[in-house]
């Protein structure tokens, strides 16, 4: 098993990557459908900001880790929010999503952030289980706000319906 760091000449495995979360997270329409263009999968990969970690046996994308650095205001440091991570079905329980975040950690370490964090949905056991054993529980709500623009197309959707 290979972890990988991707970088901008990585776009093949980019788009394995997501491919991959589309299966994993069943939601291939979001992930694979609409893909990004080249150039900017491209600038996203080569951006200070994001990072994507996947993981390769062979030649094929069996894990995927990615997230966002994001830079604080009220203090000069960054913290690196993992948006996604998720292993192949045929791969799980072998330790390679640790093997990312472990990846994720050595990278944090060289590049100074503050801290690391995560969300699981309640009833993700075993993803809360991994997140459990590598760093501390916190209790928290998470709530989605539209955009203003987007609440306005909603009404209107339902409004003409």
């Amino acid at each position: 098993m290979v972890i990988r760091v991707l970088c901008a000449d990585d776009l093949p495995l980019m788009r394995r990557m997501l491919d991959l979360l589309g299966q994993a997270f069943d939601d291939v329409s979001t992930y694979s459908r609409w893909q990004p263009e080249d150039g900017y999968l491209s600038q996203l990969l080569s951006s200070q900001t994001f990072i994507a970690i996947c993981a390769l046996d062979g030649d094929d994308v069996v894990g995927g880790l990615a997230g966002y650095v994001l830079p604080k205001f009220e203090q000069q440091r960054s913290e690196f929010y993992i948006y996604d991570l998720a292993v192949s079905e045929h791969h799980r329980r072998q330790g390679i999503a640790t093997a990312m975040i472990r990846e994720l950690q050595r990278l944090a370490a060289a590049r100074g952030f503050y801290a690391i964090f995560v969300q699981a949905d309640h009833g993700d056991d075993p993803a809360i289980a991994l997140y459990s054993k590598l760093g501390v529980r916190e209790d928290v709500l998470h709530f989605d706000i539209e955009p203003a623009d987007r609440k306005k197309e909603t009404r209107q959707r339902r409004v003409g319906d």
